[in-house]
């Protein structure tokens, strides 16, 4: 990444200037910075040239706040698709606001964005430690999500009727890029509302943000999908279990599940392109080695073997051939007009994945990630992203997070180590 400092500033609503109501809880100050990079050799170029090497802001408690807390009004929304924790981070948020803190005033808007919207007609609700009390034993979302934007005027005008300070956004790409448009429309109007946002995406592809929640209960859950497709394939001859993961442009859930479950055979991930000759040679090749054969794709693999189309969901975002059902049907004609009876078992278990309950460690880090939001919305931090980088909390500004998506290393030592596991070749040496 070439951004400079500058692109890791976090942007402050004023100077904290009131004690915080936390004790003993191991302040951090505002200096303290975790690293972007842990290469040496990039670190001692940046200090011989007299540069200041990237790093982030250390999330966590400050000594000093911005807003009152008995003064204080804040609000939550849930963006996107479903995925494990959202409701542990909506807990984590309310709790965290009203004990530590002594916040009394906490909104829940529904479906999303929508929310905030008045002619939807979606009257928010009212969060308190009783209403959330039991909502992270459950899947999905306690509010309500959707997709697609709304107009940044009337969000605004929403938060300021209802007098809200706080405004945490749970979600991707998308949900993050319409908190950098409220934001901006806030600084706009000179408004004091901070916009707080906590990273949700289960294919784990937000920059600047070593893992978000969900992730490792997707990959443990999407490894009982690999373990199913390998008893199917064992259990007849010629057999083949095919699975269909999540992973629209990143394939960080297929290259783990891989990994989790060494039984399989093929990987394929949006960033390492094949083409459909050559992995049906190879398919074959493992058939007749090894008498069957398990194939994990990500949605967003293969996607230039499929008739393009022009359609964009939602969010904006095109809509995807169906890699599942294709390489299903395409595996089936193959062996077919090759005279090879074979037994293929299609596994698509994406929606059971986005919609469970979160996971023990998954629901830890979401309860950490909900305390660092807070921490940084009653601080005056605003136009950011709750961040995780080298297993330290961090400040992302929301402009860094989006700039790009991030992607498996085809040359990194993850991707080498599923090649490694699999025995697949690397397509573009085959």
């Amino acid at each position: 990444m070439s951004e400079g400092v500058a692109a890791f500033a976090v942007p402050n609503l004023g100077p904290c200037t009131l004690p915080s109501p936390l004790r003993e809880c191991g302040f951090v100050r505002d200096g303290d910075r975790v690293l972007y990079q842990d290469d040496w050799a990039e670190i001692k170029a940046c200090l011989e040239s007299g540069r200041e090497p990237a790093s982030f802001e250390m999330a966590g408690p400050r000594e000093r706040i911005h807003f009152d807390p008995a003064r204080t009004r804040c609000a939550i929304v849930t963006c996107g698709g479903l995925c494990p924790g959202l409701n542990d981070v909506i807990r984590a948020i309310v709790l965290s606001l009203h004990h530590p803190y002594g916040v009394e005033k906490v909104f829940g808007f529904p479906f999303g964005y929508e929310g905030l919207v008045a002619r939807h007609g979606h009257a928010p609700l009212e969060l308190t430690p009783a209403t959330v009390s039991r909502i992270h034993e459950a899947g999905g979302t306690f509010l309500g999500s959707s997709r697609g934007s709304q107009d940044v005027g009337h969000m605004v005008d929403t938060l300021e009727r209802l007098e809200v300070a706080i405004l945490f956004a749970i979600g991707g790409d998308g949900t993050l890029r319409g908190a950098h448009a409220i934001a901006e429309e806030v600084k706009r109007r000179g408004l004091n509302i901070a916009v707080v946002g906590v990273p949700k995406t289960i294919d784990n592809d937000i920059s600047c943000i070593q893992s978000s929640f969900g992730f490792e209960t997707a990959v443990a859950e999407a490894r009982r999908a690999t373990q199913a497709a390998h008893a199917e394939a064992t259990g007849a001859r010629n057999g083949i279990g095919l699975v269909k993961l999540m992973g629209r442009d990143s394939g960080f859930i297929a290259g783990y599940a891989a990994l989790a479950d060494s039984n399989v055979s093929f990987c394929l991930i949006p960033e390492a392109p094949f083409t459909l000759p050559a992995f049906l040679h190879a398919l074959g090749e493992r058939l007749r080695r090894a008498g069957h054969a398990v194939v994990v794709a990500a949605e967003g693999a293969g996607q230039d073997l499929m008739r393009a189309t022009s359609e964009r969901d939602a969010s904006g975002n095109l809509r995807y051939g169906d890699i599942g059902v294709f390489l299903r049907d395409s595996i089936r004609e193959h062996f077919a007009a090759a005279g090879l009876e074979v037994n293929l078992k299609y596994i698509d278990p994406s929606y059971m994945i986005r919609s469970l309950p979160a996971n023990a460690r998954d629901a830890a880090f979401c309860l950490l990630l909900g305390h660092s939001a807070v921490h940084a919305g009653m601080a005056g931090r605003t136009d950011m992203v709750v961040g995780y980088w080298r297993n330290a909390f961090t400040h992302v500004p929301i402009p860094l997070a989006v700039s790009s998506r991030k992607k498996v290393d085809t040359d990194g030592f993850l991707w080498s180590s599923v090649l490694a596991a699999t025995g697949q070749p690397r397509w573009r040496d085959a």
